[in-house]
């Protein structure tokens, strides 16, 4: 018996009830944004000032992708024979320690590259840095292509 048919009506069923993750809204970011974190329970209050939440309104009815600079720490970066298992190893040592912060695995040949942090300013990824130094004694700052859709995730 042919499951194809059947696998792709329930794909496209399961599409059509899942929300995707880029809907997310300001007030929902800030939500979570206030939520404790599990490692050392800190908080953030964010405040809008001027126009700023008709500004991201008009971003999120936008489908075109606005980028701008910012930060994030680099883990591991390595070119070696066993480069790609060692970075599956620091993504997982990450995401296991810091499960609130967003960790990324890329390939830019001929490197494999760890980064973590979505950081609008260098403070920030300093900030960031510091919280896992004991953890990645090797990390450094790294400037960043950041979309506003990585700050919503």
């Amino acid at each position: 018996m042919n499951h194809r048919p059947f696998l792709l009506l329930f794909a496209l069923a399961l599409t059509a009830f899942s929300t995707p993750t880029h809907t997310q809204t300001l007030e929902l970011f800030k939500q979570r944004l206030a939520q404790p974190t599990a490692t050392d329970g800190a908080r953030v209050t964010a405040t809008e000032w001027g126009d700023a939440a008709e500004a991201t309104a008009r971003v999120e009815r936008n489908p075109t992708r606005l980028t701008f600079r910012g930060y994030r720490i680099c883990l591991f970066l390595d070119n070696g024979q066993n480069a790609r298992a060692e970075a599956v190893r620091a993504k997982t040592l990450f995401e296991e320690t810091f499960p609130d912060t967003k960790v990324y695995l890329s390939y830019d040949n001929p490197y494999w590259r760890v980064t973590a942090g979505n950081c609008l300013t260098a403070e920030e990824a300093i900030i960031l840095r510091g919280r896992v130094l004991s953890t990645f004694p090797r990390t450094f700052l790294k400037n960043e292509e950041l979309s506003l859709s990585d700050l919503l995730e």
